[in-house]
């Protein structure tokens, strides 16, 4: 009995021990991934405000794209896959190369400030999962706590760009294999993240908030019609998956060579700039967001010319993020939507949000999060019937192609697949 009470104290002191290590390690990376965070939101804000202030700069995009590709090229990233790297690093054991951090940031500033259509979001991934990955080397962590590191390194970095720490933490653990979650990771994440966000908010950096004015009551009426729109928010998702994929595959075959694909993808988005009349749909569209979730009526078909810009940008090598183009093509859908039913239109922006985001990162947990962190609790039937609707509807689409489907959405069944 007495060696048994040994074995307990001794696992219970090296659990205790791998915990403080742990943290430690957590508040090191949110730390780093703070100011690195903050450090390219004011970068973003800046070229957002230059584009906007010279919208000439937008003919510049093509040489922006010869930069972006001369830069991988350069650093011997050529194969780069992005976001699909760091979640191929923590079920597969890629290695992901710290240059990826430096390239992305030059990278995405430069697609943001020459009018490309991008987010910020997918930058932050990969950033965070870079530094993390890097840090967990540089002290000698082995295979699993490596993978622990990137994930802290994805949540803290996601934290200080958005402003929702709560989501983030989840985020980085549930979108790698879909049915499981590596909880494993839940300390240091939530840690890693919480100091990334209060780092950021020190700087100055305020959360991204859209308190919607008035919800209606939740009855069956209003549940029906949000049902109804939950299944056609998953069919948007897996509309917005379908031509991000096959615009990359039709860059790929027609134009080989990276650099021509770089300049005949920019002369694209002129092209359509021009045809559309304005950049409504270049850059980030944070304040067409900010405008539909104040009631603003927007061009019916505005999600679907979204879609098309960001293709058009990311399949041709520019580089930045879908998480925020999602979040466009949501709330504009969400509008068109509570236009033509006579619905609420900042709850239908909120939702629509909510939604879109799930069915194409199969992350309903964080999907649910990000809804109160942005839009409160009141919402909250509405977003949970959304949410697990497009879920479940949205099939085994997905923005990232390293991701795994671990178990099936439909019955308790193992199939380990990855997404379309």
């Amino acid at each position: 009995m007495f060696e048994s009470y040994k074995n307990v104290i001794k696992r219970g002191g090296s659990h205790l021990v791998t915990s403080l290590r742990a943290i430690v390690f957590a508040v090191l990376t949110g730390t780093v991934l703070g100011f690195v965070g903050t450090a390219f939101y004011y970068c973003m804000q800046t070229v957002t405000t230059m584009r906007l202030d010279h919208p000439w700069l937008i003919f510049l995009l093509p040489l922006a794209g010869v930069l972006i590709v001369w830069l991988y090229h350069l650093l011997h990233d050529e194969k780069d896959t992005g976001t699909n790297l760091v979640l191929s690093a923590i079920h597969s054991n890629e290695n992901i190369p710290l240059r990826m951090a430096p390239l992305i940031f030059i990278a995405t500033l430069l697609t943001h400030l020459f009018g490309g259509s991008a987010g910020r979001e997918g930058a932050a991934l990969q950033l965070g999962g870079s530094i993390g990955n890097s840090l967990g080397k540089l002290f000698h962590f082995d295979e699993k706590d490596q993978h622990i590191m990137i994930m802290c390194g994805m949540s803290a970095a996601f934290s200080a760009l958005f402003g929702t720490p709560l989501a983030a933490a989840i985020f980085s653990m549930e979108v790698v294999s879909v049915g499981i979650m590596h909880y494993s990771a839940l300390v240091p994440c939530v840690i890693a993240s919480l100091t990334a966000h209060g780092i950021a908010s020190s700087c100055g950096i305020a959360p991204e908030i859209f308190p919607i004015a008035s919800i209606p009551a939740f009855t069956p009426k209003t549940a029906l019609i949000i049902g109804v729109f939950a299944v056609l928010c998953a069919l948007v998702s897996i509309l917005f998956c379908t031509i991000l994929h096959n615009a990359e595959r039709l860059y790929k075959r027609f134009f080989k060579n990276p650099y021509v694909r770089a300049l005949v993808g920019g002369l694209i988005v002129i092209g359509l700039t021009m045809l559309v009349g304005n950049q409504t749909y270049n850059g980030t569209g944070m304040s067409i967001i900010a405008g539909c979730m104040e009631g603003n009526t927007v061009f019916p078909l505005a999600f679907l010319l979204k879609m098309i810009f960001t293709a058009a940008t990311l399949g041709a090598g520019y580089k930045g993020g879908e998480i925020v183009p999602t979040l466009f093509i949501g709330a504009t859908f969400g509008t068109f939507f509570a236009s033509v039913f006579g619905c609420s239109v900042p709850l239908c922006a909120a939702v629509g949000m909510g939604a879109v985001f799930c069915g194409v990162t199969n992350s309903p947990i964080t999907s649910l999060l990000i809804c109160f962190e942005l839009f409160g609790f009141e919402g909250m039937p509405y977003f949970l019937i959304a949410i697990a609707l497009s879920y479940m509807l949205s099939g085994y689409y997905g923005l990232y192609s390293s991701q795994k489907i671990i178990y099936s959405k439909y019955k308790t069944e193992y199939i380990n697949r990855k997404t379309h």
